[in-house]
């Protein structure tokens, strides 16, 4: 009696062993906070970093659809990812084909927050390429998250600052409303930050993502959810991102007009004008 005992327990251990070695944790297990910044700066093709962005309600490139929401592409890093996916996935797909963006390049994707201008060319996309991990927040419906899961793609439940891949992170989930994330690129001349809308503050995000990884910032683009806001207000914002050394600006998408120009008359040469279609070369973020 004590032989089978002893039998069922080694069989369950072996089954318990094998189940933890196959879960898969991918960042989870990197830690948060300090021990991010603590991480060492191998800076994984920094000169080769490229961001373009594919959905935007402002235009660029001549020939591409413009759309209220936002989408970004970003190459050069380990992983190639895709941030937001818009709010149209015919829009999103036809200006990914116009600029030779073949979805079946994407490993992984990472969504902002829960809104449809960011979210709703996911079902598109994945009927493309459903080969890819997505990367969310946790306040994500369980609806959502298994309709991902449908389509045969791994979700990541993003709660606290996590390492993605490379010299890649999420700041983690920010917001007492809603929830959102932004992208962090590590690179050797400072950190770059893309956000969605930058509910939570854009201002907030840049000190959060500066207290994470205790670096420089180079740049920081995307939707800065300044638009309405009254020019005192939008000026404030600015005189902060001097304050924090903030390099180059793109605000597009929510930022709004007003926001757009006052950042271009006191950014001058380090501002760029983001649209769709836009490529950023990291090799040409230099001061």
């Amino acid at each position: 009696m004590n032989r089978v005992i002893l039998l069922l327990l080694l069989v369950l251990t072996l089954c318990f062993a094998w189940a933890i070695s196959n879960l898969r944790f991918g960042p989870f297990d990197i830690g948060v906070g300090e021990v991010i910044a603590k991480e060492n700066k191998n800076y994984i093709n920094s000169q080769g970093i490229e961001i373009t962005v594919i959905y935007d309600n402002y235009p660029f490139k001549p020939g591409l659809k413009t759309s209220w929401g936002f989408s970004c592409v970003v190459r050069g890093t380990e992983k190639t990812i895709l941030f937001d996916t818009g709010g149209n996935g015919s829009v999103l797909l036809s200006n990914m084909k116009k600029l030779e963006i073949d979805p079946q390049e994407i490993d992984l994707v990472v969504l902002s927050h829960i809104h449809g201008d960011h979210v709703e060319g996911l079902d598109d996309f994945l009927g493309q390429n459903a080969e890819v991990d997505v990367y969310l927040p946790q306040s994500f419906s369980r609806n959502f998250k298994e309709k991902v899961r449908h389509y045969g793609a791994y979700v990541f439940e993003v709660q606290e600052s996590i390492k993605i891949c490379g010299d890649t992170y999420s700041t983690g989930v920010l917001g007492m409303g809603i929830k959102e994330q932004a992208l962090i690129l590590r690179t050797e001349q400072g950190i770059i930050i893309i956000t969605g809308c930058a509910h939570p503050g854009i201002v907030n995000i840049i000190n959060n993502a500066k207290d994470l990884l205790k670096e420089e910032i180079l740049l920081v683009m995307g939707g800065f959810h300044l638009m309405g806001q009254s020019q005192g207000s939008i000026e404030n914002i600015i005189s902060q991102f001097k304050t924090l050394g903030v390099c180059f600006v793109g605000p597009c998408h929510c930022s709004g007009d007003l926001t757009r120009q006052l950042f271009q008359k006191e950014y001058a040469e380090n501002y760029i004008n983001i649209g769709v279609g836009k490529v950023i070369d990291y090799n040409e973020l230099s001061e």
